[in-house]
């Protein structure tokens, strides 16, 4: 099978996003855990509360704080993206050429909100880093995340059942 020009462009990012996310876990995720013995904001997929973010926010210190904003920042602005053309482009390429779903129309802008809500995610830490953990700032951020997770998840779902579709179609195919 031929894999057309969207197929090839859901590789490319997704060899990006893989490559970026790795980097995040393995670099500055593992490092911001390690110094804080609680886990980031990034790793919270349920949120946090006032008490959490400032118990993590004291934890990193200036030094913390610093290197979250410097390292972990700026790959997560590629991140979602990335990830969100992964997933578009998959989606694409699976209407083009076996036609359009549900799940190819809902996906793609589950991925659009998807990277929407973890850019608001980071500006929200971002802002954490900077000012503290007021009240408000802590709650639009975590629920930027709660959302963020959410939708990441619908739209991988959406993914999977756009793309499991034909291979279940090809399979009852070949017994047939």
């Amino acid at each position: 099978m031929k894999i057309g020009h969207s197929g090839k462009l859901a590789i490319l990012f997704g060899l990006g996003a893989i490559m970026i996310y790795l980097v995040m876990v393995l670099g500055p995720l593992r490092y911001l855990t390690d110094l804080a013995v609680v886990l980031p904001f990034d790793l919270r997929p349920t949120g946090y509360s006032q008490v959490d973010a400032a118990v993590l926010l004291e934890a990193l210190g200036e030094a913390g704080r610093q290197y979250y904003l410097m390292r972990q920042l700026p790959l997560d602005t590629l991140y979602p993206a990335l990830l969100a053309l992964t997933l578009i482009s998959t989606l694409r390429w699976r209407a083009a050429k076996f036609g359009p779903t549900l799940m190819t129309r809902m996906g793609v802008p589950l991925a659009i909100l998807a990277a929407t809500f973890d850019y608001l995610e980071n500006l929200g830490i971002g802002l954490m880093l900077l000012v503290g953990a007021d009240p408000t700032l802590v709650q639009a951020s975590s629920t930027a995340t709660m959302l963020k997770s959410a939708l990441t998840s619908a739209a991988i779902l959406a993914v999977v059942a756009a793309v499991a579709s034909v291979l279940l179609r090809r399979m009852s195919r070949q017994r047939a």
